[in-house]
């Protein structure tokens, strides 16, 4: 990236000034961008030609969060959400994070998962050592039916198989997609399988197809923010002088009460709940924007969440002297060649603006939005509340649907939050006001 993904007062700038300053940023022409940003950058003739019953194009706000740095390399970061206050929410924590170097990720495996199903399994022990006896002969099929893959350097790499109980085994093929999600390719690597499997088997063949519990392709993402970055904004960042010393105990508090916030999720699964889905707000904008499948990506995280029988956090704080770390894993299957992508030209505008190289990176920094979210949520919780800041955002919207045009939009928006009572009816009042006022 040309300068960095910190820019300060980027949200003050006009629509054209952000959209001509992230086309230098990320070395793309600007006309290309503002193409592929036009109207949701899909015309109806391509909707038709994508999913069934088409009547028209359902838009949702694109939009790039800031201050992101993973493993070392500034990113800005595209997110494809409705819902106020989580981009900037993210790029106000990767701010914080950033002042500790930002954030560190790898991925643990690369590997999908393909499953066999078979049936009426007479012997289900004796079925099991057939098929791991076999399994040279089952990957040697699997890679026959994937030719491409291989040759791009992926292709299955082993079998595994489970007893399930009740007479129903199931097998497992272990797959590296590359930088494909590679949902398709799983399901022709198991469909392939499927009849020599229930022949070696001696029973009847079931399901072929991938899961999405994709515990095998996990990303781990490690953070620290120094405990004062926690109560500072810029401004106060870089005027401390005599208050330094309140400032710092202050901050640790605040540490103090985000571990606490995550100790609560690892308590609670009623808690466990919504603390995963800030951390989903995140990903899931950066799955969207970037033409990858969000059900996919949310199921398998749900179910990794439940994978010792009690639903817990992805993500977890705690403290380290007077810093916090933060530390998330999941299973994230993503990619950057496909699906989608053959289509939209708004997901591919997404991927240059990443200036990927590999599915790997692209699910290292989605995951890494999705802990500065949990964060920037949890700081919230454990000082002002979530409300006051999400509120205030939300009354731009408030202020739009009341008619709000231009400039209005931001003037009635403080007059709402100002007031505490964001409902369209006090949008209207307030917008009269204004309008009252320049007459």
């Amino acid at each position: 990236m040309a300068e960095g993904s910190r820019i300060p007062g980027f949200y003050k700038l006009s629509l054209a000034a952000r959209r001509q300053l992230v086309a230098e940023r990320a070395g793309l022409a600007l006309g290309d961008l503002e193409h592929a940003l036009e109207a949701g950058g899909l015309d109806t003739a391509t909707a038709d030609k994508v999913v069934e019953n088409v009547l028209g194009i359902y838009g949702l706000p694109f939009g790039v969060a800031l201050n992101v740095r993973v493993n070392g390399v500034d990113r800005l970061v595209p997110m494809v959400v409705e819902e106020p206050s989580v981009i900037a929410a993210a790029s106000n924590a990767a701010r914080m994070v950033r002042h500790s170097g930002g954030f560190r990720a790898e991925v643990v495996e690369s590997l999908m998962i393909g499953q066999v199903q078979i049936t009426d399994v007479e012997h289900p022990s004796a079925a099991v050592a057939r098929l791991e006896a076999a399994a040279p002969r089952l990957l040697e099929l699997a890679t026959r039916a994937v030719p491409n893959l291989v040759a791009r350097g992926g292709g299955p790499r082993a079998i595994d198989v489970r007893d399930l109980g009740q007479r129903c085994i199931v097998l497992h093929v272990l797959v590296d997609c590359r930088d494909a999600m590679g949902a398709n390719l799983v399901n022709s690597i198991a469909e392939a399988l499927g009849p020599l499997t229930a022949e070696i088997a001696g029973g009847t063949l079931g399901l072929r197809i991938l899961s999405n519990l994709c515990d095998r392709r996990r990303v781990h993402v490690t953070c620290r923010v120094h405990a004062r970055e926690l109560v500072s904004t810029p401004r106060a960042s870089r005027a401390r002088g005599a208050e330094e010393r309140n400032l710092d105990i202050d901050s640790l508090e605040v540490v103090d009460a985000i571990v606490l916030a995550s100790r609560f999720a690892e308590l609670d699964p009623y808690r466990a709940t919504t603390h995963n889905k800030g951390i989903m707000n995140g990903i899931d904008a950066v799955v969207l924007a970037t033409g990858n499948d969000f059900r996919a990506v949310e199921a398998g995280a749900h179910a990794y969440a439940a994978r010792s029988g009690r639903y817990s956090p992805l993500a977890v704080w705690r403290r380290d002297g007077e810093d916090l770390v933060g530390e998330l894993e999941l299973p994230l299957a993503l990619g950057i060649v496909g699906g989608t992508l053959r289509v939209h030209p708004t997901a591919r505008l997404a991927l240059q603006i990443l200036a990927l190289e590999s599915a790997d990176e692209l699910a290292m920094i989605a995951a890494s939005v999705g802990l500065a979210s949990n964060l920037s949520a949890l700081r919230a919780l454990a000082t002002e509340g979530i409300q006051r800041g999400h509120m205030s955002l939300h009354a731009r919207s408030v202020a739009s649907a009341a008619g709000a045009l231009g400039d209005e939009v931001e003037l009635v928006a403080a007059r709402i939050a100002g007031i505490g009572s964001i409902t369209v009816e006090d949008a209207r009042r307030a917008l009269g006001e204004v309008r009252a006022g320049d007459a």
